[in-house]
């Protein structure tokens, strides 16, 4: 799926985009406000877009003064198309979401980042996710982490112990991972790649980690968020 404009998906002309932008925008617009909120297309292709979805009604075309504006019709039997065109994106993260909320070990915290995330990218881009995962039966907190008393209490408050008898948790979790692999792949086309942190790396960044930790703050689409951790802060750029 092109990630920067998913309606290409299952409609390859401008009307697809062109829909899109009709249905969220709430108002009337111009050929040129059309053309300046589409993922792509020219204003003469937007401009030729419309008169062909004048012409099957779908497209509601009036005079506001001197100029012509235009609208989706949403009385017309094929309005609901364009809404879904509108919402594939947002549709792609509420799966995501459903998907997450479901699993035995749900992760701590998890965001899309990257393209994807920002909307820029094409139909070959992955898409990346960042989970966060519990501390596991057996995982210690790293010896390169300061051990001050308040950074100590922070972690203990923060750090959410899956249970000692499950020590089938961390095997659980990747297989977790795996099958989200495959179904986001059917779900877009596109390949997933996961950045699995432990909550010690999620509070102690790495050096090499920061830079994608502050890519997730910038652009990030955040999908779950356990309710503690908006309390808790990290050492490094990462929002927790």
């Amino acid at each position: 799926m092109d990630l920067s404009d998913p309606t290409r998906a299952v409609m390859p002309t401008l009307d697809g985009p062109v829909l899109a932008v009709l249905a969220t925008a709430g108002r009337p617009l111009t050929v040129g406000q059309v053309a300046a909120e589409v993922a792509r297309g020219s204003e003469i292709g937007v401009r030729r877009s419309l008169a062909r979805l004048v012409e099957q009604g779908t497209v509601r075309a009036t005079l506001m003064g001197r100029n012509r504006v235009h609208e989706l019709n949403r009385d017309h039997v094929a309005a609901q198309v364009a809404v879904l065109l509108a919402g594939l994106r947002l549709d792609l993260w509420e799966r995501f979401r459903s998907e997450l909320r479901s699993w035995k070990i749900p992760p701590l915290y998890a965001a899309v980042f990257g393209s994807a995330a920002r909307g820029d990218g094409g139909v070959d881009s992955d898409i990346d996710l960042l989970v966060v995962h519990q501390v596991f039966p057996g995982e210690k907190r790293p010896k390169s982490v300061r051990s001050d008393i308040r950074t100590q209490v922070a972690d203990a408050a923060g750090a959410v112990t899956l249970s000692a008898a499950d020590r089938d948790a961390e095997k659980r979790w990747e297989s977790q991972l795996a099958d989200l692999h495959d179904r986001v792949e059917r779900w877009t086309g596109n390949p997933l790649q996961i950045v699995d942190l432990s909550f010690y790396e999620w509070r102690h960044p790495p050096k090499e980690y920061q830079p994608l930790l502050s890519d997730v703050r910038r652009d990030g689409v955040e999908l779950v968020k356990a309710r503690g951790l908006k309390i808790w802060t990290t050492t490094g750029p990462a929002d927790g």
